[in-house]
This record gives structure tokens, sequence and C-alpha cells, in this order.
């Protein structure tokens, strides 16, 4: 590969990616296992961890833990949940301003991350995810409502659930039905995997975003068998979802990582299977920064939904938004 003669190059080492300068500078992990630490920002909501990729979000100060083998929580509250599936290497204050829409209506958010280094080595990574997620939901079923709020990467992610849901339908189908509505903003699939990691990943910096697309081709190529069929059969699993509930897109046609026709073509899908759909494009904004750009046309749009759903307790903060 050309590309990596240049400034900066990749190096792969036992399953993880890494930078090595030109220079000679040490190797420096890119793609660890470990996630962003989260750490509470908002005034009176309390973040904590329940495993390294899911942390519980509440506005009542209490304690909870989850025994690692069942995800059985030793204590939940009675409240309706937003489970929240996050874009790759997104920032404790960012998924909170999304947290605090539905702390607002009375949700507890449990919030979930995949960094890239699961994403691409998903066996050992996003597929361990995606069983302590099921297992925790269905572990935990306090006759409230559940609630979707998926960004980018969480396509993927709710895919490899599916894939979970099919080994055990009976315990796990349930779950999925306990859904009320799910919400899909700038969500991305695998044709869109090697332009959305680098961008994440490299935010600022094209000639990084470049190798490590190049990276990224070469090992979807080389890794078919432990990664490739496996966000094949994730797609496959997304747009035939196995969760039937009422169904918000968000997106724009300006952005190349949760692009328009990849997301027509689920939304097109899911039509076709029933679920009701609502569809929210944008002509320009970034990719999963459409609140930041239209915030009072996405809250509008949430609201609608959710609240078309019974999902609304405090219709005035939402208003109040608008």
């Amino acid at each position: 590969m050309g590309v990596m003669k240049t400034m900066v190059s990749l190096a792969v080492s036992h399953g993880k990616v890494g930078l090595r300068t030109a220079k000679n500078s040490p190797f420096r992990p890119l793609l660890s296992c470990a996630p962003v630490a989260m750490v509470t920002m908002d005034r009176g909501a309390h973040t904590q961890d329940i495993t390294k990729n899911i942390q519980y979000i509440s506005n009542d100060k209490i304690k909870i833990s989850a025994d690692p083998a069942t995800m059985k929580l030793d204590k939940l509250p009675n409240k309706p949940i937003c489970i929240m599936i996050n874009w790759l290497l997104a920032r404790q204050k960012h998924v909170m301003k999304y947290a605090t829409l539905y702390l607002e209506q009375g949700f507890d958010v449990i919030s979930v991350s995949c960094t890239p280094w699961q994403l691409m080595w998903p066996q050992k990574g996003s597929q361990l995810v995606a069983r302590d997620m099921i297992k925790l939901m269905a572990e935990n079923d306090n006759g409230q409502p559940l609630t979707i709020h998926g960004f980018s990467v969480a396509g993927y992610m709710m895919g490899e659930i599916c894939v979970e849901v099919m080994k055990d339908k009976e315990r796990y189908q349930p779950t999925l039905d306990r859904v009320v509505a799910q919400v899909w903003d700038s969500a991305a699939d695998i044709s869109e995997l090697t332009i959305g990691v680098p961008a994440a990943v490299f935010p600022k910096n094209k000639i990084m975003q470049n190798t490590l697309r190049a990276y990224m081709e070469y090992h979807l190529k080389t890794f078919h068998t432990v990664a490739t069929i496996h966000y094949i059969r994730s797609s496959q699993m997304f747009h035939t979802t196995l969760c039937r509930a009422p169904a918000l897109f968000l997106l724009s046609k300006s952005d190349p990582v949760g692009a328009e026709a990849s997301n027509k073509s689920v939304h097109d899908s899911w039509v076709e299977m029933g679920i009701k759909c609502t569809w929210k494009c944008w002509e320009r904004s970034p990719h999963v920064q459409h609140y930041n750009k239209h915030p009072q046309e996405y809250v509008a749009a949430l609201y609608s939904h959710l609240d078309s759903h019974g999902l609304v307790s405090q219709p005035e903060k939402m208003r109040s938004r608008l």
C-alpha cells in the first residue's frame, strides 16, 4: 500500500491499529479496546458505568450495578428507558445534550458506546457489546416502555443485536417487542464504513483520514471471514429488523456517512414490512450534527414522534426548546 509511505504510517499489531511517525516516535495505540471514560457533565444528572461500554444516566442519584454474567441490575427505577446507542468516539458532553431531551421527560438513559477497534474486530468487540445490551434489556423489564435512539454506527450495532436475538428468539424477541418507538439519526450502513470511521477518528486531518481509509479497505478485503461477513449480516438484519416499533429517520442529503440512499433503502424495507416510519431529511447538515444545525426542527420532529406514542410527560419542556 503506497499510502503507507507517507509522513505517518499505519502499524498493525495483535489486532490493534496504531500510528508510527516518520521520525520514529514510539508506537501509539489508535484504536484501543478501552472506551472513552464518561464523566457526568450535566447538573443534576448522574452517570455510572454498568460495563466498559454501557453507562446508566439518571436524574436520580442512585448506585446501580449489574451481574456481569446475567446483566441483571440490582435495582431498576420505575421509569421509561431510552437505549441511546452512540456514534464513534462520542464525547460525554455531546451525549448529554441528547440524553437531556429524555431525562426531562422522566426517562432514564442507558448509553451504549462502541470503539473503532471493537467495530473492526466484531467477534471480540462489537458483538460482545451487542450481547451485553440485549441481555441487559431482557433481564431488566420494569414494565415501562423502551425507546431506542441510535446515531451513525448504531444502525450496525442494532443489526448485531438482531443477530443475537435470532440465536434465542423465544428469550429475546419479547424484549424487542417492548420497544415503543425508535429514532435513527444519521444511520450508517456497511457501504459508508470506510468513510465514517476515518472521519470520526481524524475529524480535522484529511491526510490521516485517507491513510486510515486505505487501511480499512485493506482490512475489509483481508479479514473477510472475521470482520466483513459480520458487517454484511448485520446490515441484512437491520434492513429486515426484528424491532417493529414506529421509527423516525433523521438525516441530511449532504451527509456521506449516514447517506440518504442507504437510509431510504432501510426506510422503504421497513414500510413494506408494515412498520410506521417518519422521514425527516435536511438539505445540508453534517453527520450526527442535525440537532446542532437545526435545533428547533430536530426537537419538533422528535417531540412529535415521542408524543404520538405517549412518551412525553412534560410537554412544556419540549415546547420551550421550539
